[in-house]
């Protein structure tokens, strides 16, 4: 198996488990075009958005359990599963890899796996047959300290394991329901100029391996504070970006990412999608195949 790039995913709002649109659909090539391209990964580890914790953890149960961790939606979503064996050997894996590291890291024997997790991988693997390891991560973590926890984990992606981390590379969630009556915007409601600058600034950045830039994002790029009131939502993207480097000791330059996909949803949540490391571009080739197929 060739090195897996390390992903950063958008999984938006938990409707588009129902809702799919443009970014299920690639969700559901992106699956497909790893197995072709690198052979199925044997675990995932994820790190979302919504698994935060004060210090690294390593959720080690053996099955992971569907969470719906959201409230108000329709009760079709909440009928929804997508349950998975958990990776219990390969959280002592990682939990090495970052005590070498000089990290913080704690093992629990507990599961589930938050929406931000299942959402994606519902399409990507609707089987449900990897096993999955979720990390909790520390949202008060630098950009450059995430970049840092990534590279101790670099490793794993010679292992035959994917590192798949989710968020939404804009997150404004009163920006979704502003003006509306006690509901969403219409899904495919046109994007509003500050999530395009922001997702444009961001994209174009990652492509160049501009990381000094991307990681002082919240005062170099357009819109910061509107598109991430709250940044945990971005987080997740440094981690990603940091695995992509050669190991926790190197001191060498990362490699420029590959933005894989790019839509919005409800005119401000952005959903692209990015690959990083020396394999992305063939992910990204592989993908323009499959769809030209």
């Amino acid at each position: 198996m060739d090195t897996l790039p390390p992903l950063y995913l958008s999984h938006g709002s938990p409707m588009a488990a129902l809702e799919p649109g443009a970014a299920g659909a690639f969700h559901a090539t992106l699956g497909p075009a790893i197995d072709r391209t690198f052979g199925r990964p044997r675990a995932i580890l994820a790190v979302s958005a919504h698994t935060l914790t004060r210090e690294p953890v390593l959720l080690a149960a053996p099955a992971h359990p569907t969470v719906h961790d959201f409230y108000g939606f329709p009760p079709e979503l909440y009928e929804l599963r997508y349950d998975a064996a958990g990776a219990p050997e390969l959280a002592r894996r990682v939990a090495a890899l970052l005590a070498d590291a000089g990290l913080p890291v704690h093992l629990a024997d507990e599961g589930g796996l938050d929406h931000g997790i299942w959402t994606p991988l519902r399409f990507a693997w609707p089987e449900a047959d990897i096993p999955i390891l979720p990390m909790g991560f520390p949202p008060d973590w630098t950009p450059a300290q995430l970049m840092s926890l990534g590279r101790a984990l670099a490793p794993l992606s010679a292992e035959g394991v994917l590192l798949m981390a989710s968020g939404s590379i804009t997150h404004n969630l009163r920006m979704v329901f502003a003006g509306t009556a006690g509901g969403r915007p219409p899904v495919d409601a046109p994007e509003v100029e500050p999530s395009a600058a922001f997702r444009r600034w961001f994209a174009e950045h990652a492509q160049a391996g501009h990381w000094s830039a991307l990681a002082d994002y919240r005062r170099q790029a357009p819109h910061a504070a509107l598109m991430h009131p709250t940044d945990e939502h971005l987080l997740p993207f440094y981690v990603a970006a940091g695995a992509a480097g050669a190991d926790a000791a190197s001191a060498a330059p990362l490699a420029a990412g590959v933005r894989m996909h790019d839509s919005v949803t409800y005119g401000c949540l952005g959903m692209d999608a990015f690959a990083f490391g020396p394999s992305a571009p063939r992910l990204a080739n592989a993908l323009h195949a499959g769809q030209d197929a």
